[in-house]
């Protein structure tokens, strides 16, 4: 059995999860985590934040429910209002980081929304993977090269379409796969006791 964690680097609720993902995560070292990116704002949904009026009134309902830090850059972007958010190319990264530390994709998802949500940082910017990489200790060359090669273009469409398979329409979703048996364990929000307790109800656990 392994658990798969279907999220979006540009989701409030994601990074809301982070710290329920790496509670879980430690508290089983034994099951393997894969890291599926979601694809929120792709195609026509590529806009300026400021199209999006409720984030600000999401920001502070997550973080008064999950605890989450919105960082003041991040805020600053919000107010501006140009930024675009980019589900694409944050999909790439993903891969890009995944493919540099496979057993190390749960970490890095969690470092990705960090530097967005606290840090400010374009998911877009090959900067971002190579101060991500050099403090994670990867080679950070060989990150930023591969978020802008071809093959994650590929992985990062790849991850759309398995999250699509996989029954997901909101994130983030955590899942417990054994074979053919897929279990939701969280949507949109849960917590590390909840989550254990339907792990142990499972039969192959």
């Amino acid at each position: 059995m392994k658990l798969v964690y279907v999220f979006d680097a540009y989701c409030g609720w994601s990074h809301g999860f982070s710290g329920t993902l790496s509670e879980i995560a430690s508290r089983h070292p034994e099951l393997p985590v894969e890291v599926v990116s979601g694809g929120l704002f792709t195609g026509s949904r590529r806009v300026p934040i400021r199209e999006f009026g409720y984030v600000q009134g999401a920001n502070a309902k997550i973080a008064e429910l999950t605890g989450a830090e919105f960082g003041e850059a991040y805020e600053r972007l919000i107010a501006d209002g140009s930024f675009v958010m980019d589900s694409e190319a944050a999909a790439r990264g993903v891969a890009a980081l995944r493919q540099a530390a496979p057993a190390r994709a749960a970490e890095l998802a969690i470092a990705l929304q960090h530097a967005f949500y606290v840090d400010g940082r374009s998911l877009s910017d090959p900067g971002t993977y190579r101060k991500l990489a050099e403090e994670a200790g990867l080679d950070a060359d060989a990150v930023v090269g591969a978020f802008e090669g071809s093959e994650v273009r590929v992985a990062a469409g790849a991850d759309f379409h398995r999250a699509a398979s996989l029954g997901v329409t909101g994130f983030p979703t955590l899942l417990a796969v054994d074979g053919t048996s897929v279990t939701t364990l969280a949507h949109g929000h849960g917590i590390a006791d909840e989550i254990d307790r339907l792990l142990a109800a499972l039969p192959t656990h």
